[in-house]
């Protein structure tokens, strides 16, 4: 794992000290080595930094030159199956420098051509290969878009880098929150690909590559591997099997994955909350493993604490096991610390958690195997249980039947909703908040607008100064392309190709490379993904509880007495910290004249929503610190 940056600018600038500032922004991500490579003849420059994984021997130093000097590669990411393609390209005649997974790749690229190797590949990865006969910079990166890769022109410059925050250390960067952009990161909480909260920066889409030929050529990318097209041939043909074959199907090709993300030639750990994902990522690991797998929990003390039912998973299956102890948290440290961790605004209050966790795991391991992505793939969020239940039956109800509904849930305030629900044993938590969601649902003309509803922070029409673009982001996803899909499969799409990528993916990269840890996620190697979608519907869902194929391969393992609880979230308690040690922060943040100056923000919305959340009449903890965490990469910016 490793951050990687380049630049191509008109022949004969001197671009040394350039390169040496984005691979400076990099450092953290490879604090193991470093190397450039300039050819000012031919206007490009390349730099690594690196994260040693496999091949810690000087063959794995990159930028790496391939056999025949055609190509020059930085790599960012693992090839998992890099022995499969080294055994055949072996017997093809290629003698082989070294036992790094990126000779492996560079040898295919000069072989096949870069789409045709990163298509034959599984890995997680960003790419930077430039043809030295050709001179053309071609950009990669992974199917499902575990790895990050930002790219576009700087004055009379192309850039390219794995972090946003490498591109913006060249001084021709403006710090003008691209319209688009901000409005799609005030309705998420997250800047969705191909967008960047910088004007002319792009992120790469999962899944696609991009030929440059010069500084000012920013083409359109071209996917290699389309989810939507993996969606609808699944959908197509959906596999008619047993329960017991489904399983058996899911627990094969869970353990491939799992055993190909165990190889390294340095520590290699699991991180184990106690959940279901988690458990079942260990509970496989083990199984494959010649040796006790090293796991590792954190103590976060609290409700939200789950490092004892850990502790009893990692008992049961003989894993080497340790309870990572936080040490009391300071609130505004960790406000500042979501600011300064994230390249551009991002708002999923969990990535410093995650941070505290990766740098407290990264004091014992190298590389750590994850639970992400068993939500998105096999239907974990409650928005997929309403999906599968009663939403589709709602919205067959008259339109103003529904909105008639919506109306009287509204005309009693959350607060007093959570007041009722008091006098009621079992009560939901924040049943006043969900109350007024579900107005918001019943108020939708289709399910995706319902799914649009439960997804979005804020309206960005009635929140920017300026009216956003009235065309759809380029990432919106393709959902309506599934023709007679139900419901729940357009939601999992959506969310696979926006939240798992730009949120989930964003969080997991940031927080584990700021302290150059390898995150590797399992569940998204991409047979595994495209066998889900084959899979029928009763296996993600089934009797008003989610990810039913993963609790019946985790049943195998571990007695459900074990991990079968409720979801505990690894969030922050925001709603608290934002009426209590936060107060002063947020309201210095976003005082209405500070808001009136920058123009971007409309005040009188947000001033709203602060004084209904201080009073306790609402719960706008989400939506706050999602315009906070603006404003504080805003400071950021200007500093």
């Amino acid at each position: 794992m490793c951050g990687l940056v380049g630049l191509l600018a008109p022949v004969g600038r001197d671009l040394g000290d350039d390169l040496d500032a984005l691979s400076a922004a990099v450092a953290h991500r490879g604090p193991d080595d470093h190397g450039r490579w300039l050819d000012e003849g031919a206007g490009v420059a390349l730099g690594h930094r690196r994260l040693s994984i496999v091949d810690l021997s000087a063959a794995g130093h990159q930028p790496m030159t391939s056999a025949d000097g055609r190509w020059v590669l930085v790599l960012n990411g693992e090839i998992y199956d890099h022995a499969h393609h080294r055994r055949r390209l072996q017997g093809e005649g290629v003698a082989f420098r070294g036992h790094s997974d990126t000779e492996v790749l560079l040898e295919l690229i000069a072989r096949t051509g870069p789409e045709a190797a990163v298509a034959a590949v599984d890995g997680m990865f960003a790419l930077a290969a430039w043809d030295r006969r050709d001179r053309v910079l071609v950009l990669a990166r992974d199917r499902l878009g575990e790895k990050p890769l930002y790219y576009g022109r700087v004055g009379d410059a192309f850039a390219v880098a794995s972090e946003l925050g490498a591109i913006r250390r060249l001084p021709q960067v403006g710090t003008t929150p691209d319209p688009q952009a901000l409005a799609e990161y005030l309705r998420h909480g997250f800047v969705p690909a191909p967008l960047s909260i910088l004007p002319g920066i792009r992120k790469l889409p999962a899944g696609c590559t991009v030929r440059v030929t010069g500084p000012t050529s920013v083409p359109e990318p071209v996917p290699y591997w389309s989810l939507a097209g993996v969606a609808a041939s699944g959908l197509a043909d959906p596999l008619e099997l047993d329960d017991r074959e489904l399983v058996r199907l899911a627990d094969t090709a869970l353990r491939e994955s799992v055993h190909r993300r165990l190889e390294a030639d340095v520590p290699v750990g699991t991180f184990l909350s106690g959940g279901v994902d988690s458990s079942t990522i260990v509970a496989l690991a083990q199984a494959v493993s010649t040796q006790p797998v090293r796991t590792f929990t954190v103590a976060v003390g609290g409700e939200g604490d789950e490092s004892v039912a850990a502790a009893a998973v990692a008992r049961h299956l003989g894993t080497e096991h340790t309870t990572l102890p936080l040490a009391d948290l300071d609130p505004l440290d960790l406000a500042s610390r979501a600011a300064r961790l994230y390249d551009e605004p991002f708002a999923d209050p969990s990535g410093v958690p995650t941070a505290l966790l990766c740098a407290a795991a990264r004091q014992h391991v190298t590389v750590c195997l994850s639970g992400d992505g068993a939500d998105e793939l096999l239907g974990g969020y409650n928005r997929y249980k309403v999906a599968q239940g009663g939403l589709s039956r709602l919205l067959t109800l008259p339109g103003p039947v529904r909105r008639g509904a919506a109306h009287a849930l509204t005309t009693t305030s959350p607060a007093g909703w959570d007041r009722l629900a008091r006098a009621v044993p079992g009560r939901t938590p924040a049943v006043g908040t969900k109350a007024h969601k579900l107005a918001g649902v019943l108020a939708a003309d289709d399910p995706m607008g319902a799914y649009a509803v439960l997804a979005t922070q804020w309206d960005p029409a009635t929140l920017m100064t300026d009216p956003p673009p009235p065309s759809a982001p380029p990432s919106a996803p393709p959902e309506a392309g599934l023709v007679g899909a139900t419901p729940l499969a357009r939601m999992m799409l959506a969310d696979q190709q926006r939240t798992l990528p730009d949120d989930m993916l964003v969080k997991v990269d940031r927080a584990s490379m700021a302290v150059a840890l390898e995150v590797r996620v399992p569940f998204l190697d991409h047979r595994f993904v495209e066998l889900t979608w084959r899979m029928p519907e009763r296996a993600k869902v089934r009797d008003g509880q989610g990810k039913w194929l993963v609790r019946q391969v985790l049943g195998q393992y571990v007695p459900p007495e074990l991990w079968d609880r409720p979801k505990v979230g690894f969030d922050p308690p925001l709603a608290d910290w934002l009426r209590g040690p936060l107060r002063q922060w947020s309201h210095d943040l976003l005082a209405p004249d500070r808001l009136r100056r920058q123009g971007l923000l409309r005040p009188e919305p947000i001033t709203r929503a602060l004084a209904e959340h201080d009073s306790g009449q609402r719960n706008h903890d989400y939506a706050l610190w999602t315009v906070l965490m603006l404003q504080a990469w805003l400071d950021g910016t200007t500093s």
